[in-house]
């Protein structure tokens, strides 16, 4: 049986909590946080659990095998690098670091050390986006031609992170596993309409070498919550409505030909295919319960998480390119050596 201690309670960390209390080779040996009437709160839900505002008891625990951090941004690196160095198999909450410089400090140690880590790019492991990879990876779309995302809300502002690490993080991660290349270049745009505070909205476009372009729409300040994708190819097109309770998924057969025959040079060169539209069926487990599952087989038998620290790597460097872009006033910023290596499949 694998222990694992929570460092944090706030947001994320009752839903991490929740499904490794109920992970078959997981118990959750210890939650910390600074905040004691938090820690009320898991005593009261879970007795059995073990409560401290210290995080060094549970990293000096050696019965504890491995560590999940569910805190502030800021804090991933140190306590991160604290938990690897203790010997604990390492889970931590998106982003993975400020930095893509501590992340591969972070993945290093790890793999020195021969530990699990795992950064919770939650998406990766829905039913909906898994499904959408089977897809893709089919071929059944043909050429990918575009990806283009609306992820909206009124909120939650961040205090330390700007809506592009909030939310097209999610999209970076997702384009991440689906494609079989990384962007050559980011363009993006964005702002914060209060003074002193990160941006709250901003809008990105990603490049590829095949021609794909990726777009996502990232905004705290709408009166609607919105979680759309579409997504193009030569042979059919996805819409993926995350908010949609049973139909997430919506495949069309549809498309268009062009011809450049010069028989037809004075015709209109473009045709329009029209065919059906269908709604796969979709796993519905809980993706986290799905993620923790896959964490303890990683541990258990040596394998490498399909959201492994070189892909929460890579997500940190698209981050830094779009804010680096977005404070040039979306000058496109070219990337160099993101690493392509890849985990296993999740099974």
């Amino acid at each position: 049986m694998i222990k694992i201690g929570v460092i944090g309670y706030g947001y994320w960390g009752p839903n991490l909590v929740r499904n490794f209390a109920e992970t078959q080779g997981l118990t959750v040996a210890c939650v910390a946080d600074l905040d004691p009437k938090k820690l009320e709160t898991v005593q009261k839900r879970y007795p059995g659990i073990k409560t401290t505002t210290r995080f060094e008891d549970m990293i000096n625990d050696p019965s504890i095998d491995a560590i999940a951090i569910a805190t502030p941004v800021s804090t991933h690196f140190d306590l991160g690098m604290a938990a690897l160095k203790a010997g604990k198999h390492l889970w931590l909450e998106k982003p993975m670091t400020e930095t893509s410089v501590q992340a591969r400090q972070l993945v290093d140690e790890a793999e020195k050390r021969k530990l699990v880590l795992i950064v919770d790019h939650t998406f990766i492991y829905t039913g909906a986006v898994r499904k959408i990879a089977e897809i893709v990876r089919k071929g059944d779309l043909g050429s990918m031609y575009y990806y283009d995302s609306i992820r909206v809300n009124l909120g939650l502002f961040q205090r330390d992170v700007s809506v592009i690490s909030d939310l097209a993080v999610h999209d970076f991660a997702i384009l991440d596993y689906l494609l079989g290349e990384q962007p050559i270049a980011v363009s993006a745009v964005g702002t914060n309409h209060f003074p002193g505070t990160p941006e709250n909205l901003a809008y990105i476009s990603l490049f590829y070498n095949s021609g794909m372009i990726a777009h996502c729409n990232v905004n705290w300040l709408a009166p609607v919550k919105v979680r759309q994708i579409l997504i193009g190819g030569s042979k059919k097109m996805i819409t993926y409505d995350d908010l949609e309770p049973s139909e997430k998924i919506k495949i069309y057969d549809k498309g268009i030909s062009f011809t450049d025959d010069p028989q037809k040079i004075y015709e209109m060169r473009v045709g329009y295919r029209t065919g059906d539209m269908w709604a796969p069926q979709l796993d519905g487990s809980e993706a986290l319960k799905i993620e923790g599952e896959h964490f303890v087989d990683c541990i258990v038998n040596s394998k490498v998480p399909q959201t492994d620290g070189l892909l929460g790597m890579r997500v940190v460097q698209l981050i830094e390119a779009a804010t680096r872009s977005m404070n040039e006033h979306g000058r496109s910023v070219k990337l160099n050596g993101i690493s392509m290596l890849r985990g296993s499949e999740v099974a």
